[in-house]
């Protein structure tokens, strides 16, 4: 299992448009993904449990990965969030 922390930096945070850009990132990999938000944990793999997560610009997010591909797809998720998920 791996994990890392980072802030989003989109300025409208996790809607739907950046959801579903996290989502199809996550869908790559085989790897069990979810992030953590304020004592919540959501699948990144489900743009709801991604959208249900009321994650906003500026926020702070763990993402935990366990598979086989965890440490490529951390660091994917983690370089999509950094690129600021296509806005």
């Amino acid at each position: 299992m791996v994990r890392q922390k980072v802030t989003i930096k989109n300025p409208t945070g996790l809607h739907l448009r950046p959801a579903g850009i996290l989502c199809k990132e996550a869908m790559k990999y085989k790897s069990l993904i979810t992030f953590t938000f304020r004592d919540n944990t959501a699948n990144a793999k489900s743009v709801l449990s991604v959208l249900g997560a009321c994650v906003k610009c500026g926020d702070e997010i763990e993402f935990v990965c366990q598979g086989e591909d965890e440490e490529e797809a951390l660091k994917a998720l983690v370089q999509a969030v950094e690129d600021r998920l296509g806005e």
